[in-house]
């Protein structure tokens, strides 16, 4: 059985791995065009694209997935499935048309919630205690085709975005293999979306990332873990642009009515910080600009800062 796998980031890789060390042959892999990354900006191929080479698979990085230029090359590869997990790029009805069985995505959401670009990111900005992964028949619109297996992942209080998507991507490479043999055997039967449950998940973006001290802090939490590894959310400190990693909100209720923003409290690796409603958020990692990433604790040495004091301006310029 011959498979065309489309994918991109180290979200996609565990389902590469899946499908070369299954009875089924990943023929050949497409991915995104290499991109600068990183400090310098050198350069950078896809994590996809390194996986491949090292396992010997041939590699294709079309610029623009949707043009009649690519047919040919995909009508040769003849495939049994069209698989694509995070690729980057909405795919073309004839590109959907080839595969004789099938074509596949890898969904890190419980469809029809979160459909979009973002799902995981949106998850955590929501609160959301249980979210899952979707394996689907894809169509020519986003994330609206057949259900065809799903499952539930318990969504813990101080999971971060890059630490879920992490656990989704192992999740739905289990998810993978069984699909394709479902369908292959006839034994998967595919189930329609319930579009009018259907939610979004836009791409983050840096606007977001911009923190607000007056809300609660189990709503500045979820932004903190949410935009975590990107785009980071961030405050100031004197003037200087402060990233914050990892939070937790406190289960004190602070009975002095603090400016949200005060530092009211220290912790073993934190700090505690006034938010709106009369709650507290534990601050357990931060960087200041041009420094490296220390604990709460650290920062609050450092800066020399005392219970009572005002730390973080209520929000800050876009």
């Amino acid at each position: 059985m011959r498979v065309v796998f489309l994918g991109t980031p180290d979200f996609a890789l565990p389902s590469l791995r899946a499908l070369v060390n299954s009875r089924f042959e990943v023929c050949a892999v497409v991915t995104q065009p290499d991109r600068p990354a990183g400090r310098g900006l050198n350069t950078q191929p896809p994590p996809v694209k390194i996986f491949a080479q090292e396992s010997r698979i041939p590699v294709y990085q079309p610029a623009k997935i949707r043009s009649e230029e690519n047919r040919p090359l995909f009508e040769s590869f003849r495939c049994d499935f069209l698989v694509a997990v995070a690729y980057g790029q909405i795919l073309p009805r004839w590109l959907l048309d080839l595969p004789r069985l099938a074509p596949v995505n890898v969904h890190a959401s419980l469809l029809p919630k979160y459909r979009g670009a973002s799902p995981v990111a949106r998850a955590l900005l929501n609160g959301e205690t249980l979210t899952g992964v979707t394996t689907m028949l894809m169509e020519e619109t986003l994330d609206t085709g057949p259900v065809l297996l799903q499952k539930e992942v318990p969504v813990e209080l101080a999971m971060t975005c890059g630490q879920l998507e992490s656990l989704l991507a192992e999740v739905g490479a289990d998810l993978l293999v069984p699909t394709l043999e479902g369908l292959n055997s006839g034994s998967l039967r595919p189930r329609p979306q319930d579009h009018s449950r259907a939610t979004l998940a836009p791409k983050v973006t840096k606007e977001m990332a911009v923190l607000r001290w007056d809300q609660t802090a189990l709503r500045i939490h979820n932004q903190i873990r949410a935009l975590n590894p990107w785009p980071l959310a961030r405050t100031e400190f004197k003037g200087q642009t402060v990233q914050l990693f990892q939070s937790l909100p406190a289960s004190v209720v602070e009975s002095q009515t603090h400016r949200p923003g005060t530092l009211v409290g220290l912790t073993q690796g934190g700090i505690w910080v006034q938010c709106g409603e009369n709650t507290v958020l534990e601050v357990l990692q931060l960087q200041v600009a041009g420094r490296k990433r220390v604990t709460g604790r650290q920062f609050a040495s450092g800066a020399r800062a005392s219970p009572g004091e005002s730390l973080f301006p209520i929000t800050t310029s876009e």
